[in-house]
């Protein structure tokens, strides 16, 4: 920690912060000190209002109420164009820039200097690529700024980004998952850089969800949960365990977790899914994983742990750039989800809403698209084929629904889950992965799905089961696979219980 920084008043100070949409609440009393000099994590679940909050921050949302200050002045930032002149700025995950503009002109874009006629006249380009060097030299990189943005990686982007912050008088740099598509190389020249922008004064908000990078860079962690404020520590006085509880909402028990009773596993049940060392740069370490036929692999981490990557590559949705893939114990290339398909693979996606149905089609359509899909454009499934299909899954998995041509957009969460999962179980897939299915659905429609995840492995189904809610992973899996920071770090058998998984999250490297 920078040794002033304890000492020195904040130089934006949050207190009370209240945020509703539609009369849900979104943060509840919340409170943030940002010190300058200082690294600050802000940690927490999926959900637990970190992105509110920097939207409030940053202007693009109104608190409803609570007090900001910035160096102990009252402010109320209309916009993120009107934050960014108070001295906030924010670099997001996904680099905010012009790919088809200069380095140059992205680093000044709206703030041109001119020149001729009391500057009034013509952009100073001269000045704008001086400036725009001298800003990224703070940095500590020499490239060409003339030459378009998209010419240079995400990492340079990246450093772009916060030298256009910087170039904005910054008095505090917000930085929103800045590591997420970087390699451990450009995460080392990147904490180099911050630790540097902390030497000068800056006060550097972290957003992330990799726990070894907090302990590396971060000075002080404040987190929240479900909306909430739970608390500040000093970094070197909360440690990963502690640190897991304060986001998950209770201590280390070590108490034994509720098990479904799991269908049995032939011992020599044939492998339908290989994974050998299986990775992609900047997602995903090689992973070595492998699923049965009749056995459900939970898949546990903390979000950012590299889970969905991992489905995505096992789908066919993301090309791998090392290791290999087999089914049924052949070598196989997957160039896409219909190659997947073909092999008999079935994703059901995370985004329900966006990557799972099609809102303005009726149920029947929806349950008839991915089995439409693997026959082909030359056979098409008739209106009574999709009837028949439809209503035989509607009564299989208890969708509730006036009637089958209702649109699915109108069904409940948990209903346009079941019809997801019907879907794929229409192309009767030797392997299902289930990527957070009872997300964001009631608790009688999260015992179904897992019932039928149960019920499906007792078919000999193999099940790749991923989900945020720990209890479910331990509750219905025959081994569970764990994932740290994209990588895995060990696996768990039937029965381990909720604390064992988390231990092994929060383990040291």
């Amino acid at each position: 920690m920078n040794p002033a920084a304890s000492s020195e008043m904040p130089v934006l100070e949050l207190t009370g912060i209240d945020k509703q949409f539609n009369g849900v609440p979104a943060l509840r009393g919340v409170a943030l000190r940002l010190r300058p000099g200082e690294i600050h994590a802000l940690m927490g679940q999926n959900g637990a209002g970190k992105s509110t909050l920097i939207k409030v921050l940053t202007g693009v949302h109104a608190a409803d109420a609570g007090e900001m200050r910035l160096a102990g002045e009252p402010i109320r930032p209309g916009s993120p164009l009107e934050a960014q002149r108070m001295g906030i700025s924010t670099v997001y995950q996904e680099v905010n820039l012009c790919p088809n503009l200069s380095v140059a002109e992205n680093m000044f874009s709206g703030r041109y200097p001119r020149c001729g006629a009391a500057q009034g006249f013509r952009i100073d380009w001269a000045k704008v690529n001086r400036d725009a060097r001298a800003l990224l030299a703070r940095l500590d990189v020499d490239i060409d700024v003339s030459q378009l943005l998209s010419s240079y990686s995400v990492a340079v982007q990246q450093m772009v980004a916060i030298a256009r912050a910087l170039g904005l008088s910054s008095r505090v740099l917000i930085l929103d998952e800045p590591t997420s598509s970087l390699d451990d190389e450009e995460v080392k020249s990147l904490f180099a850089v911050l630790r540097r922008l902390r030497s000068e004064g800056l006060a550097i908000l972290f957003i992330t969800h990799f726990l070894n990078q907090v302990y590396a860079v971060s000075d002080r962690i404040t987190v929240l949960r479900n909306g909430s404020w739970v608390g500040e520590w000093r970094a070197s006085e909360l440690g990963p365990q502690a640190l897991i509880s304060a986001m998950v909402g209770r201590e280390f028990a070590a108490q034994a977790a509720g098990h479904a009773e799991l269908p049995a596993l032939e011992e020599f049940a044939p492998a339908v899914l290989q994974a050998e060392g299986l990775g992609q740069r900047g997602q995903l370490q090689p992973v070595d994983l492998s699923v049965r036929a009749g056995e459900v692999v939970g898949l546990a981490g903390l979000l950012g742990a590299g889970r969905t990557e991992l489905a995505r590559l096992l789908f066919g949705l993301a090309k791998p750039d090392c290791g290999r893939l087999r089914v049924d114990g052949v070598a196989v290339d997957l160039a896409s989800p219909a190659d997947a398909v073909k092999h008999g693979l079935a994703l059901c996606p995370e985004e329900r809403k966006t990557d799972g149905i099609v809102a303005e089609l009726s149920l029947r359509e929806n349950i008839a698209l991915a089995l439409q899909a693997r026959m082909g454009l030359r056979r098409t499934l008739s209106r009574a084929e999709q009837t028949a299909l439809a209503e035989r899954f509607v009564k299989a998995l208890g969708i509730k629904t006036a009637s089958i041509d209702t649109p699915i957009g109108l069904l409940s969460g948990g209903n346009q889950q079941k019809a997801v999962l019907a879907r794929w179980l229409a192309t009767r897939p030797r392997l299902l992965i289930l990527d957070e299915p009872t997300r964001g659905i009631d608790v009688a429609a999260k015992q179904e799905i897992m019932d039928e995840i149960l019920r499906l492995a007792g078919e000999g189904m193999a099940v790749l089961f991923i989900s945020s809610e720990m209890n479910e992973v331990v509750r219905v899996s025959h081994r569970i696979a764990v994932l740290r920071e994209r990588r895995k770090v060990g696996e768990l058998p039937a029965g381990s219980s909720e604390d064992a998984v988390y231990e092994l999250i929060a383990a040291e490297s």
